[in-house]
């Protein structure tokens, strides 16, 4: 957690970060999951007035390579917009606040996740939310990346469907525990079978998905968090991601388990103001199997190394491994049936 020492320079930090005259941290809660980075929730009071943050830390063993920089800007990038975001306060890159870098956002006092896996998770703000989240993502697109603050840490790759397959590709390759013959297959597929150029480089979230969304219980959206992986890039890798099926709640009619696939589509065309193209959507889910793939092993190997103890990682090696598996041979299968 925070020894006293690291509670005492957060607490100056923030001081000079808000103008206050004193910060006193009331209570200090880690929230477990990550991937990337140590999140914490951090009670306040600012002048004697409650406050609440979240502290995002670098942990001393990451699942996924991400810089904080990126995520940062990433925050920065979307205050004051139509998409929901907590407010970037201030980025710490060096040790000398608390031994190691971090940064401090706004905590979202309204709102909680739903688990991706439920599928009564919004109950009767099913399609409600489900509409939303396609046109907040739609959103997400319709940004101008090239005047962002994320666009100073984050290049314009020049074939961005080589970048992210490259490298999720590696990390299946690296970290498997066992075989992947299926995922050898795919990935040779989609490298012989490249997508069209996008029309548009936008941001992409690349982890946009219900379970990193926080509703009010009411059928609104209050925040998209979780940006550690952002990007700039081609926008149908956002959308092939949250429409993959294993977060589809064993509904594959509906897109994410909240609405149609037509419907969705078109609310995030309406939204970004950008044309589905489903020659490029078919490479880039596929591609989100070697994705989801390469997270889940990755996730098994660090439990299974007891370098993270958390047991929501030994489940990433079982269900949603096996599930990745079976929609790689399944699409797969409908490509040769396709010949």
């Amino acid at each position: 957690m925070l020894d006293e020492s690291q509670r005492a320079g957060l607490e100056t930090h923030l001081a000079g970060v808000l103008g206050a005259k004193s910060v006193r941290i009331t209570n200090v809660k880690r929230f477990h999951g990550g991937a990337s980075r140590e999140t914490f929730g951090i009670d306040t009071e600012i002048d004697g007035v409650p406050q609440g943050f979240i502290m995002r830390r670098d942990p001393a063993d990451s699942l996924i390579d991400t810089d904080r920089n990126v995520e940062y800007n990433a925050y920065s990038s979307y205050e004051g917009t139509a998409v929901p975001v907590p407010k970037a306060y201030c980025l710490v890159n060096d040790d000398n606040v608390i031994g190691q870098p971090f940064f401090i956002m706004e905590r979202i006092m309204v709102g909680e996740p739903a688990s991706p896996f439920d599928p009564l998770a919004y109950g009767e703000h099913r399609e409600t939310i489900g509409r939303k989240f396609f046109s907040i993502l739609g959103a997400i697109h319709a940004r101008d990346a090239a005047s962002s603050p994320l666009a100073a840490v984050a290049p314009v790759p020049e074939q961005c469907w080589k970048r992210e397959l490259d490298y999720w590709a590696n990390e299946v390759d690296k970290d498997s525990l066992e075989p992947q013959p299926i995922a050898q297959g795919v990935v040779r597929w989609l490298r012989a079978n490249p997508p069209p150029e996008p029309k548009k480089i936008t941001i992409v979230h690349a982890d946009y998905r219900t379970g990193n969304v926080l509703h009010d219980g009411n059928g609104n959206i209050t925040a998209i968090l979780d940006w550690e992986m952002a990007h700039l890039g081609d926008p149908h890798e956002d959308l092939a991601w949250a429409m993959d099926p294993l977060w589809n709640v064993h509904d594959d009619d509906r897109a994410a388990g909240l609405i149609s696939r037509a419907e969705a589509i078109g609310l995030w065309e309406e939204a970004s103001g950008l044309t589905f193209d489903p020659v490029a959507f078919r490479w880039w889910e596929m591609w989100a199997t070697i994705k989801g793939l390469g997270i889940w092993v990755s996730a098994e190997k660090a439990f299974v190394d007891g370098l993270n103890p958390d047991p929501i990682l030994q489940f990433s090696g079982l269900y949603p491994t096996l599930h990745a598996n079976m929609t790689m041979a399944r699409r797969m299968a409908a490509l040769k049936e396709a010949l």
